[in-house]
């Protein structure tokens, strides 16, 4: 009876591993979606990966700008496929049922030279079984990237 209660113990602790690491990838799954449209100059792609109420934002210099997601599809529908390649590095996915967050680390290279780096951060939703980015705000240096 004791080695049931174990392997059972086993069986649920890695079920539950297995659920959270899923949830996780698709979180990440939708993040990258973005970026691969940003590199495709999909805008098509790039906004399935947003709810329709998102909220972009970026901090810099002269403080908080807004953009629209068809705002930032529109410019980057306008660059050649291949030259917005946005590197990015998931350093934390937090997950409560419909709700995450991501922190992601990254550099920006245009036409395969070195833009510019910083942090983005989320917040998606879970939509009908979809994760989707609801807010996204990010930091951008020229400095301390490399």
């Amino acid at each position: 009876m004791r080695y049931f209660f174990i392997v059972l113990t086993v069986a649920l602790f890695s079920s539950a591993t297995l659920s959270a690491q899923s949830a996780e990838d698709s979180v990440k799954a939708t993040i990258n979606r973005l970026f691969e449209g940003m590199k495709k100059a999909d805008p098509v792609m790039l906004k399935s990966a947003f709810a329709d109420s998102a909220i972009l934002q970026s901090v810099g210099p002269n403080g908080i700008e807004n953009e629209t997601v068809a705002d930032f599809a529109a410019t980057i529908s306008k660059i050649p496929a291949g030259d917005a390649d946005e590197r990015i590095t998931f350093d934390l996915v937090k997950i409560d049922g419909p709700l995450a967050i991501a922190w992601t680390p990254y550099q920006f290279w245009y036409k395969g030279k070195f833009s510019h780096c910083g942090v983005d951060s989320y917040q998606l939703v879970r939509i009908k079984g979809e994760w989707k980015i609801q807010y996204l705000i990010d930091t951008r240096r020229r400095t301390g990237c490399l």
